[in-house]
């Protein structure tokens, strides 16, 4: 059942708190948060994407409101500005965050699923791009879908 899915659009996108969370990310190209900003990978529009400046590691980090139990990350990258080598974090709380899963996204522009196998249940969830396949480090992201269920 996909819990997260639709709570987290919502809540990320407009309305903060609204059942799905918070998210931050490393960084976004030239600070033009109006054009390339996190808020982007949750609307739904196939044209906006987040785009993070130059420099690795990048990622994106989630917070939700409650424990949750992730069971698949959907991503989405524009081709040439890929995570290469990629690991997913959590931690139930405010504490140190635990790498648990590695995952190795292709170079393309449609859309990935990865499953997420023994996930602990976490309440923050960084997504890490070591490196990428820009030269430069830079990682576009048009969508990211976290589906699992709630604690």
């Amino acid at each position: 059942m996909c819990v997260l899915c639709s709570s987290l659009h919502a809540c990320l996108a407009t309305a903060p708190g609204a059942g799905g969370g918070e998210a931050r990310v490393s960084s976004v190209l030239n600070r033009d948060v109006k054009q390339f900003g996190k808020k982007f990978m949750f609307d739904g529009d196939e044209e906006t994407c987040w785009n993070s400046d130059q420099g690795s590691p990048q990622w994106i980090l989630v917070e939700f409101t409650e424990e949750v139990c992730p069971e698949e990350i959907q991503l989405q990258f524009q081709g040439g500005f890929v995570g290469k080598d990629c690991w997913l974090e959590g931690s139930s709380g405010d504490g140190d965050l635990t790498r648990f899963m590695d995952f190795y996204p292709e170079d393309v522009n449609s859309v990935q699923r990865f499953t997420v196998k023994e996930a602990p249940s976490v309440k923050r969830l960084r997504i890490v791009f070591p490196t990428s396949t820009d030269f430069f480090g830079r990682v576009t992201v048009y969508k990211l879908d976290i589906i699992g269920t709630s604690i």
